[in-house]
């Protein structure tokens, strides 16, 4: 079921995406050579409370942590533990909040220390696709056109999208429909205003395989290549989208 979202529910939305902003932000600051990647699952926890947010991934479908941190071929789900962060690494932050009953969602990818020239371009690239699909984003267009221009973006760099995992519905529910791809899907449903989305470009340095960890979690490039994730919570607007998160 597509979820149209009320104003109120907008800005309880918009209220929890300003507190998802600030987590990320202290992670962002945190991330370097030799900090364990537990302590950045710590710090959520400690943020959420802070804040007055729940962490909308604890025990979500059984999954241990209040934060997923991907490493270098971890492209999603990776789950923090005792594993020190290196010079070069990159590392892929997803976290999600609810507030009020109703979920933000977000992710960035960030360089741990300095890290190659190639490592460099993958998260730019990533990055920019988003920004590429948000811009297709508005009352009346369809979720092809954000799934295309992600695409377009990623493979003008020579680089590839995931296809198995895709961005999503979110508000009520962490995962709601529509589902948005990051590939050409043709024109697909059209968007209208009130629809709160999550799209989350997964992009890899090899090709666009994935393979399931041995934790039943952690999602790894197939070929052992570096991989990028992005994600923003926006809502759709007459006159384009709002970046909640």
């Amino acid at each position: 079921m597509i979820v149209i979202k009320s104003a109120e529910e907008l800005v309880i939305m918009r209220k929890g995406g300003k507190i998802l902003a600030g987590i990320l932000d202290r992670l962002r600051n945190e991330v370097r050579p030799g900090i364990v990647t537990g302590r950045l699952d710590a710090m959520v926890a400690e943020e959420a409370d802070k804040r007055g947010v729940v962490p909308s991934f604890k025990n979500y479908h059984g999954f241990p942590a209040t934060l997923c941190v991907s490493v270098n071929d971890e492209i999603v789900h990776g789950i923090p533990g005792d594993r020190m962060l290196e010079e070069g690494d990159i590392v892929s932050l997803d976290v999600g909040v609810r507030l009020d009953g109703l979920h933000t969602d977000a992710a960035i990818t960030i360089g741990v220390g300095r890290i190659s020239s190639d490592a460099a371009e993958l998260i730019s690239t990533t990055e920019e696709s988003l920004k590429a699909g948000i811009a297709q984003a508005r009352n009346g267009a369809y979720i092809g056109d954000i799934s295309s221009a992600i695409q377009k973006h990623v493979e003008s760099r020579g680089f590839f999208v995931v296809r198995e995992y895709t961005g999503h519905g979110v508000g009520r529910d962490l995962h709601e429909d529509p589902q948005v791809p990051n590939f050409a899907v043709g024109k697909s449903l059209i968007l209208r205003s009130g629809m709160t989305l999550a799209i989350e470009p997964m992009v890899n340095m090899g090709d666009w395989h994935t393979k399931v960890g041995a934790n039943n979690w952690t999602v790894l490039t197939a070929d052992g290549s570096l991989s990028a994730h992005f994600e923003h919570t926006i809502a759709i607007a007459d006159d384009g989208a709002e970046i909640l998160v």
